[in-house]
């Protein structure tokens, strides 16, 4: 089998049928040399969701802060070794949190009403300023703030960060404020800022938040190395008592997304459980499977996987039917006028989800030595790496979109390419079969 081509590739030539290490290696920094990998963030450390947009596609909004997207792309470079990045991208965000501590405390007080998004804390903001961007938007979404407490929690534990007062009041905070949005059965906008409904995947996440900031709490309180005695000002009691709450929801909901009985809200299957699996791993056996064989099964298409059946969110022709202020608008609470564009089966086909199956089934492998894990590993690696543009798009070559819509009658990368998520992604899809290269060596 030869070795990775140096000079510029075409996508199809980047494909094995089973790597080698060297050949990995190879991979990786051929696309880091191409740019596929170029992550630009601001000077306090936070990435706009997209990279380096055309004035043409600006429109989207995407130079704007998301945290959700901030998270997973902290998480992969800490994944890959790069601690620096991903603790100045997480405190960037607490720093943010810390500036509108308000919105948490307001809402546990009893002073502002969670049930309009705009009181909720903002997870969508002007990263240069740090400041709320002053558009409606739907900013209930838990999903955003677990994760963000999950990942913190994760790196207090590692001792990479140290928590000051005002940092640890504001963790507190989280506890309360998921205590006083009864958060298991709390109707947010979830990972796709859309219709308010109990979501498995947003329940997860806030779970894994709090799994986390306890994992953490409990080495402080058994004096593990350099961890500070903080137990005391955390009440542990109530953060138990949401840990069973969120998974006693899971396990009413899971493995559908939604089991409310409103058509509007009902969904089975949706890709953000993925999610719960890695990486945040909140369920894992043959739930996991459940989960993994619904995504393959029901949203996978040719090119990407599908968010959820139905998604209208760059539907077919979806440029020629909306103008560009009303493409990545805030639909949750009109969902209905951009559903009527959708056509069964031409749902938008991302590109962020095909990556992490095939981490899932590298972890797998490494654990089992099963030859059909890495079979699977591989081939959802090809289909991520297929997702890079091709020579001659408008986006440059070998870049990563948010994902694939049906633009008359042919599949193309939307507007918001390249996506540092689906980066990061990929990144971590590469790590995952070099470490399965050397175990199949």
């Amino acid at each position: 089998m030869s070795t990775i081509s140096v000079a510029f590739p075409d996508v199809d030539s980047l494909l094995r049928d089973r790597y080698r290490t060297t050949e990995v290696r190879e991979l990786h920094a051929l696309l880091r040399k191409q740019g596929t990998f170029t992550f630009t963030p601001l000077e306090n450390g936070l990435f706009p969701a997209a990279a380096t947009l055309t004035e043409a596609s600006d429109y989207t909004g995407y130079r704007s802060i998301w945290v959700r997207d901030n998270i997973h792309i902290a998480h992969a470079h800490l994944a890959l070794g790069d601690r620096r990045t991903a603790v100045q991208t997480v405190t960037a965000l607490l720093s943010y949190f810390c500036k509108h501590r308000f919105r948490f405390r307001d809402i546990i007080e009893g002073n502002a009403d969670p049930a309009e998004p705009m009181n909720r804390p903002h997870i969508r903001f002007d990263g240069r300023e740090m400041q709320e961007i002053d558009q409606k938007w739907a900013h209930a979404q838990n999903d955003a703030l677990g994760y963000f407490l999950w990942l913190y929690s994760q790196l207090a534990l590692q001792r990479l960060v140290r928590p000051t007062v005002e940092h640890l009041a504001l963790l507190s905070d989280f506890i309360e404020y998921f205590a006083a949005i009864r958060f298991w059965e709390d109707e947010d906008s979830g990972h796709w800022e859309e219709v308010r409904k109990i979501s498995a995947s947003s329940i997860g996440t806030a779970t894994a938040g709090l799994f986390s900031l306890r994992k953490w709490l409990t080495a402080c309180s058994t004096g593990g190395p350099g961890q500070p005695q903080l137990a005391g000002l955390f009440d542990l009691k109530l953060l138990d008592d949401l840990i069973d709450r969120g998974q006693s929801a899971l396990r009413q909901i899971l493995p559908a997304e939604c089991i409310q009985p409103d058509p509007a809200q009902a969904r089975r299957y949706d890709a953000a459980l993925l999610f719960l699996i890695y990486p945040l791993q909140v369920i894992e056996g043959n739930l996991a499977n459940d989960i993994l064989s619904d995504i393959t099964g029901q949203l996978q298409g040719d090119l990407g996987i599908r968010r959820y059946l139905g998604d209208s969110y760059w539907c077919e022709n979806y440029k020629s039917a909306l103008p560009p202020e009303q493409r990545t608008a805030d639909f949750s609470d009109d969902i209905q006028r951009r559903d009527s564009l959708a056509r069964p089966g031409r749902e938008a086909q991302w590109c962020i989800f095909d990556p992490l199956v095939s981490v899932i089934h590298g972890q797998r492998y490494l654990q089992t030595g099963s030859a059909a894990d890495l079979q699977l590993q591989t081939g959802y690696l090809n289909r991520s790496l297929k997702h890079l543009t091709a020579a001659g798009s408008p986006f440059g070559a070998l870049r990563c979109p948010e994902s694939y819509y049906c633009e008359q009658g042919q599949y193309v990368p939307n507007d918001i390419t390249p996506l540092l998520w689906t980066q990061s992604n990929l990144s971590l899809a590469l790590e995952a079969m070099h470490r399965s290269a050397r175990k199949a060596a």
